[in-house]
């Protein structure tokens, strides 16, 4: 019985009112399907759009240099601008809004200061013991050069007998910085540039700066590739030939700290200058006090007591024996 009950329902399987009903009954659902699909697709959309206007920003945030952007500055600068040179690419929610610190072998330090000297727009305040770092350098030539920028830049005397110095110091002699609203202070140079050291003449080590007035750097970091443990491998420490210190970088935006900073480092500035005066002032006395002594005659045989008598009382002695022996 049970072969002849299967047997009757095959015909039903292929009954062509039951495959119209099935048929009917699957048509609705391809349609509700089409009717929906326009639903689905007003997210992409907006996805795509806000991704789109999210762009321009995220490529902006990603150019460490920009000293070639003129419509670049620190006007509207954040510290998250500088998630992207993190290890992490983010900032904690709890993270300060006007401080962060940074470290050298761990995040991109170099490319860090890239990003904020190289929007310098107005001023910049600087005072660094170690400079020894070819592209920080470049940056602060073409800043040096910009006569609508007010810069000052103390280095250390001990420290100023590098080439990237000695550039500074050729470029101040060739284009007069001064006459730029710029002056550079480190290791005397003829009588163009001034010493740099502290007001009791130890080292000048502080190692920062106030750039526009509103965003400042100070650490341990010396401008170097092992001081910024400056990336070989892009994006990553580590790599052929790396070398990082242990350093640290902060980059403050707090008020108070940029305007008390910015008048620390003017003072640093003004005391090496008063340095240099006072070298320079002794400078151009020595030859002339020099050239007003009178050669001593030499010595007569005899007399010892003579050859050290100053000439004037030589020859006063001198004609008092001519006036006795005529009298």
């Amino acid at each position: 019985m049970a072969p002849a009950a299967a047997v009757r329902k095959k015909p039903a399987k292929n009954n062509p009112k039951n495959a119209s009903k099935n048929t009917a009954k699957a048509r609705p659902a391809r349609v509700a399907t089409t009717r929906s699909a326009p639903a689905a697709a007003t997210p992409t959309v907006a996805v795509s759009v806000t991704a789109a206007a999210l762009e321009p920003a995220t490529a902006k945030s990603s150019v460490c240099n920009a000293i070639a952007d003129t419509a670049a500055s620190l006007q509207r600068f954040d510290l998250l601008d500088l998630q992207p040179y993190t290890q992490e690419k983010v900032f904690a929610t709890t993270a300060s809004k006007d401080f962060h610190l940074f470290y050298v072998g761990r995040d991109d330090v170099h490319d860090i200061l890239k990003h904020v000297l190289s929007r310098v727009s107005v001023s910049l305040y600087l005072n660094m013991f170690g400079f020894d770092d070819e592209e920080l350098n470049d940056i602060l030539m073409k800043i040096a050069l910009d006569d609508s920028i007010t810069m000052l830049v103390t280095l250390d005397k001990s420290q100023a007998g590098g080439p990237h110095e000695k550039r500074l110091l050729d470029a101040d002699r060739a284009h007069n910085l001064a006459l730029f609203n710029t002056h550079v202070v480190t290791k005397p140079h003829l009588h163009e540039i001034v010493i740099g050291q502290s007001a009791t003449h130890q080292i000048s080590h502080t190692k920062g700066f106030v750039a526009d007035g509103r965003v400042a750097g100070e650490g341990s970091t010396n401008w170097s590739d092992a001081g910024e443990g400056t990336f070989v491998v892009k994006g990553a420490p580590g790599g052929p030939k790396y070398k990082a210190q242990n350093n640290t970088q902060s980059i403050i935006t707090d008020p108070d700290t940029i305007s008390r900073f910015s008048a620390e480092l003017v003072a640093e500035h003004l005391i090496a200058q008063k340095q240099a005066l006072a070298v320079h002032a002794g400078a151009t006395l020595a030859p002339s006090s020099t050239a007003a002594k009178p050669a001593l005659p030499a010595p007569q045989s005899g007399n010892p007591i003579q050859s050290r008598e100053p000439s004037s009382s030589r020859v006063a002695t001198a004609s008092g024996r001519r006036a006795s022996t005529a009298r």
